[in-house]
């Protein structure tokens, strides 16, 4: 009698970049056997992958972390907390190992040393675009680990090193794996997505009778080709992105770029040391959407960084309301251990950091209704996300990254099926949501 496979279970926190490096993990195991478990009393291993970005997001990882040793009880950490594993084995002493970020051969050395594998080549077999936790339809895409550069607020790079691109056909083969297996949305992923190949001096590759740099516009035009979304992400306003900006308007990539300002005071930004700021950043977004007028800017800002007076935050909401941006997402200043920021001299008292996240919500949330009530009797192309019992479905625009931004209800849709992209005719809005019928 064939012992049954061993089965491994998978939590996996953080951010998409995480979410890449659990999926690589599990395609590595299931094609040497490993069977796949959801549930802890079922799973011989079960594998943690953390985020320690925030001291919130290591709060979460380490509760994630007991509750798996508490049900479990053979538990394997890896990812960004790993970086210090005495913050993990100090309270968690009897966990069987742990590993960095992206060190996907160790964490799976740890899983053959916790249960060795029973690989049979003729039945456990992995499709080429390998496992995924994300929807059939939708993947993420990631070009790089991690981050040459040194914000103040951020302890990226001392958790995932310094930039490291990977050769772009590498990337292209992997996006044409996943389009041939149905995905029809690429959430192109990395720190710093503009600043892909800088590390690699824009070395140039072969893929099918082509050369390709290894640079984000070259990026760009290649998976511009495989006739799906194509969506960019973490992209920092450097010159050349207006190079890819008719990419955009032609839809050889959606008209989505997603760029963590993070501040507008040139003071702040200066103290956060953040790269590529220009003073005519204004003037560049009414550049890009005078070639590319259904562009979608989504954005990130801090409020209550280290050092920002009433006057920077004002600023910042002036700024908002002068370049309208059509996504846009609020942090208060967490001062994680480690951030440079920290040892500046005026901290924000965190009553002060709550009003104007308050603040700040408020404008974006008035700039975001009335941009979505004039689309209101437009007809738009939307990608189904969900089909619902009542013959409705979740779906979302070109504008509209998964989990991060709205979405787009439709009515009448019982006929269509997950990762359809249709045509529907906008009926009505709210403050970040589109309501539709299929056209």
């Amino acid at each position: 009698m064939t012992k049954p496979a061993p089965k491994v279970g998978m939590i996996s926190l953080g951010c998409p970049k995480a979410l890449v490096d659990s999926e690589r993990i599990l395609t590595k195991l299931r094609s040497e056997g490993y069977e796949m478990s959801g549930q802890y009393n079922d799973a011989d291993v079960v594998i943690v992958n953390t985020c320690g970005f925030l001291d919130s997001a290591k709060e979460e990882s380490l509760n994630a972390i007991g509750t798996a040793m508490k049900e479990n009880g053979r538990v394997i950490v890896t990812g960004c907390m790993g970086k210090n594993p005495e913050e993990i084995t100090s309270r968690f002493p009897n966990v069987l190992a742990v590993t960095g970020a992206h060190q996907y051969e160790q964490v799976v050395g740890a899983v053959h040393d916790a249960v060795p594998p029973q690989h049979d080549p003729f039945t456990d077999l992995v499709p080429p675009e390998g496992l995924k936790l994300t929807p059939r339809h939708y993947a993420y895409l990631k070009i790089s680990e991690g981050c040459n550069n040194r914000c103040t607020f951020c302890i990226i790079p001392s958790l995932r090193g310094d930039l490291v691109s990977r050769p772009i056909h590498h990337v292209i083969a992997e996006a044409e794996n996943l389009a041939k297996a149905g995905v029809k949305e690429l959430l192109v992923i990395s720190q710093d997505t503009s600043a892909y190949g800088i590390d690699l001096k824009y070395q140039e590759f072969g893929w099918k009778g082509k050369r390709w740099a290894t640079k984000f516009q070259d990026l760009a035009e290649a998976l511009g080709e495989l006739g799906i979304w194509v969506r960019m992400h973490y992209v920092y306003p450097y010159p050349h992105v207006d190079k890819v900006i008719p990419l955009m308007n032609d839809r050889k990539i959606l008209p989505y770029i997603d760029i963590p300002f993070q501040h507008a005071h040139p003071e702040v930004l200066k103290m956060m040391k953040r790269p590529a700021h220009q003073e005519k950043t204004a003037a560049r977004i009414v550049s890009w959407r005078a070639m590319c007028p259904d562009l979608t800017i989504r954005s990130s800002f801090i409020v209550g960084h280290p050092g920002e007076t009433e006057e920077h935050f004002q600023f910042m909401l002036d700024w908002l309301e002068e370049v309208q941006l059509d996504r846009v997402g609020a942090f208060k200043y967490e001062p994680v251990k480690g951030a440079v920021a920290n040892e500046i001299e005026l901290q924000v008292p965190e009553e002060v950091k709550q009003e104007r996240f308050e603040r700040f919500m408020a404008v974006q949330q008035k700039i975001s209704a009335a941009k979505l009530q004039q689309k209101i009797g437009k007809t738009i192309s939307v990608i189904i996300d969900e089909i619902g019992e009542d013959g409705g479905a979740d779906a979302r625009s070109e504008g509209d990254a998964p989990e991060i931004d709205g979405k787009v209800y439709l009515r009448n849709a019982g006929h269509l099926k997950q990762g359809d992209i249709v045509k529907a005719v906008i009926e009505d809005a709210d403050d970040y949501d589109l309501y539709a019928v299929p056209a």
